[in-house]
């Protein structure tokens, strides 16, 4: 989920939960195999691939996980080629959802989604009927520890960041969307590590929901959609008032 509006604060303790339950790997397996497909499987020829290979190992990716979503990516383990792929839905009271995924079976990933969608109040839309809500950016993060905000942001700047936040611990630098990885490779060359490098997708409003019954099942819709083997990242803007955060983490 992209944009920094109080959806992010669930978002944010969210991740860490599926961290520690292992969620995430098959997320990093995913963008490691495309990462290789597109630009080969050796990482210092490869600038995503190496950015998605730190980011797994940041998160206690197994080393095997990682050698085998590289095979996968360049195709030495055989079978259908992991493709790259965006689906649009709405939720209850209309919240709107951009799904990307990578399958190496768009039927049943199609099929999956609407499955999910119809089973939790929602229905998937035609492309371009949701995603003209968003604006496409460029993310970067990267951990915040022994950096300076200043020195980032001055940094991030001169490389022709839009904006940089700093959430937790770590650092988050938005860009234009063709200037994502001009900006990323300035970062590289001045020796930061960076955790994520990727196209999001940010709300140009929230859709606000104050009902904590209406506010629990988009919570479910997404939680559905975000946990599907296929998901890369899922946007949404949904957004809920500070009272009812906690007791949608409950």
């Amino acid at each position: 989920m992209a944009g920094h509006n109080k959806w992010s604060k669930v978002k944010h303790i969210k991740a860490r939960v599926d961290a520690i339950k292992g969620r995430v790997f098959s997320k990093c397996a995913h963008e490691i195999a495309l990462a290789a497909r597109a630009g080969g499987g050796d990482p210092a020829l490869n600038p995503r691939l190496r950015t998605a290979i730190d980011a797994a190992k940041s998160l206690s990716t197994p080393r095997e996980n990682i050698e085998r979503a590289i095979k996968k990516g360049t195709g030495e383990l055989g079978g259908d080629a992991i493709q790259e792929v965006s689906y649009e839905g709405y939720g209850p009271s209309g919240t709107a959802f951009i799904i990307e995924m990578a399958t190496d079976n768009l039927n049943r990933s199609a099929q999956d989604l609407r499955t999910i969608f119809s089973k939790n109040g929602g229905m998937v839309a035609t492309q371009g009927s949701v995603s003209y809500q968003f604006d496409r950016k460029g993310e970067i993060k990267l951990s915040s520890e022994n950096l300076s905000f200043d020195e980032i942001f001055s940094l991030a700047l001169e490389s022709g960041a839009e904006d940089i936040t700093h959430e937790a611990d770590e650092f988050i630098i938005l860009t234009a969307a063709d200037q994502l990885g001009t900006v990323a490779n300035l970062l590289r060359e001045n020796f930061l590590l960076l955790t994520s490098e990727k196209l999001i997708s940010i709300p140009h409003a929230p859709c606000v929901v104050a009902d904590i019954d209406t506010a629990r099942q988009i919570l479910k819709l997404h939680d559905t959609l975000d946990e599907y083997p296929d998901t890369l990242n899922v946007f949404t803007n949904f957004e809920v008032p500070d009272e009812h955060l906690e007791s949608l983490l409950l």
